[in-house]
């Protein structure tokens, strides 16, 4: 059957076939709902669209970001213009790596109830119950979740010279290296 397919029909194929079973296997992992979207530490605050100093262009792909690294200046407002340039559906989340393991354990349960597909996100399962009788609508202003050719966008405030990331926390991305450095001078 490959062979009647073009090559980029074929990788697509497989691409998603692969990412169904770490969707698969992260969702078995998952546990209960914990964690959350919650800031933790003090790693800013969502940000005024007056206030903001600059954009950032981010473009997401299969398992990884461009830019790979940003900078940004403690109380600067940023502007984060994110696009799905990949096939399969991608996050943008700003935090600490805590918050990102809290954070990837909700995805997981996203993703066991079939909240999140490969290439899919299905809003009008986002109000259901989760566990402990919490929904995970992933309306946090730190994050954007987008489905491919979708865009969307974050605006932050920094105000700490705490350790983050941007990270992609779909089961399996972070761990597959999708993730980011924040460099607050």
């Amino acid at each position: 059957m490959l062979s009647l397919l073009s090559r980029k029909q074929s990788q697509k194929l497989i691409f998603a076939a692969v990412a169904m079973v770490i969707l698969s296997a992260g969702a078995f992992a998952a546990g209960q709902h914990a964690g959350g979207h919650g800031h933790g530490p003090d790693i800013g605050k969502p940000g005024k669209a007056a206030a903001v100093t600059r954009t950032i262009e981010m473009v997401m792909s299969d398992n990884r970001y461009t830019p790979e690294t940003i900078t940004v200046k403690k109380g600067e407002t940023i502007r984060f213009k994110v696009r799905n340039a990949g096939q399969i559906v991608h996050e943008f989340n700003i935090g600490t790596a805590t918050m990102h393991a809290a954070h990837q354990k909700e995805m997981a349960m996203m993703a066991e109830h079939g909240v999140l597909g490969i290439d899919k996100i299905y809003h009008d399962k986002m109000n259901m119950n989760m566990g402990g009788g919490k929904a995970m609508k992933h309306d946090d202003p730190n994050s954007v979740l987008l489905e491919p050719g979708k865009s969307g966008e974050v605006i932050w405030t920094f105000s700490a010279n705490a350790k983050l990331e941007f990270a992609c926390n779909v089961p399996g991305h972070y761990e597959a290296g999708m993730k980011g450095e924040i460099e607050i001078e």
